[in-house]
């Protein structure tokens, strides 16, 4: 048993007064011998003290908020840690090209969010996370059981985006989202963009390090314009000295990871709904999690308590003899 306020319990000793303080009478006698033993009207005025002192007791009780502790309970389940990377850059406020389930000119990131959002309510047993990057990562989401966080939070990244691509930001800031967290047996980083960013050679490291000692599974989804540059294209030359475009560059990077990797290309909202229906299915495997059981609160119980004591103090009140009259 814990108190939310535990500092109201200091006021307990107040619930003894009605055992200090004498009745008042309306009637004084100058010889009390004269009156006959009552021992029926002694314990009915004992009993109406200890009735008072109760519910001095469980007001003060219910004022400090008692409650039972949280539980953590280990389960078994169907499911993963997943951390949602997604990429909030300007560009992800164009609309996909062409109509597809009756949805004229959807933007990547409000299609990204219906999608998303379904996949998260599909998933029983996962922890969700959520980072968001532009120009740097935004925290959103710590890895969770609520549901309806992680729904919230994914609806919100429907909002506003700023001009650029920091994917190396992101990545870091999602695998630091598991660093204190056990590991449940599956683990994945789903990442969402519709561009690339290039990223340096410590940050590469870091993120190869990382995603290898939390054994980190990563799933790239590119949201990709008809007609625009293949990640798979393995046969892209760049112009005499040029770089890579730091798309096919970055996956070349990714390929180059211990742990699994997977790339998808999604060209409208029909192959973006492709690539996550595959991830569901992917990331189902057997994992043990830890389902937090909440306290209860007694607050109510205590004031319905003294609420019931107090009618019946009443109620005894009622039935009392009157003095006579003069």
């Amino acid at each position: 048993m814990s108190f939310s306020h535990p500092w109201v319990l200091w006021l307990l000793p107040l619930a003894l007064l009605p055992l200090v303080f004498q009745r008042a009478h309306s009637k004084s006698y100058s010889w009390l011998d004269m009156l006959p033993a009552d021992p029926l009207s002694d314990l009915i005025g004992l009993i109406l003290k200890i009735l008072a002192v109760l519910i001095l007791t469980f007001i003060i009780m219910g004022l400090s908020a008692p409650h039972s502790n949280q539980q953590l309970v280990e389960r078994i389940g169907v499911g993963a840690q997943i951390t949602l990377v997604l990429d909030r850059s300007a560009s992800m406020d164009d609309p996909f090209s062409g109509t597809s389930d009756g949805i004229v000119g959807e933007t990547k990131s409000a299609a990204a969010s219906r999608l998303i959002t379904q996949f998260v309510q599909s998933r029983k047993n996962d922890m969700l996370g959520m980072i968001t990057f532009s120009n740097s990562a935004m925290y959103v989401l710590p890895l969770t059981e609520n549901k309806e966080a992680a729904v919230a939070a994914v609806r919100a990244t429907a909002g506003n985006a700023l001009f650029q691509t920091n994917i190396g930001s992101g990545l870091t800031s999602a695998a630091g989202l598991f660093d204190k967290v056990p590991d449940s047996g599956s683990r994945a980083v789903v990442l969402l963009s519709d561009g690339a960013g290039r990223i340096d050679a410590n940050t590469q490291q870091k993120i190869k390090d990382w995603y290898d000692r939390m054994h980190l599974s990563l799933y790239w989804i590119v949201l990709k314009q008809p007609g625009g540059l293949s990640i798979f294209n393995e046969n892209y030359v760049p112009q005499e000295d040029q770089p890579l475009p730091p798309e096919i560059e970055l996956h070349d990077f990714f390929k180059t990871f211990k742990t699994p990797f997977n790339a998808y290309e999604a060209e409208n909202p029909k192959t973006l709904q492709l690539a996550i229906d595959d991830i569901n299915r992917k990331e189902k495997k057997p994992i043990k999690y830890l389902e937090k059981i909440p306290g209860k609160d007694f607050s109510h119980l205590c004031f319905m308590i003294a609420a019931i004591l107090i009618a019946l103090l009443l109620g005894v009140k009622y039935l009392e003899v009157k003095t006579w009259k003069n």
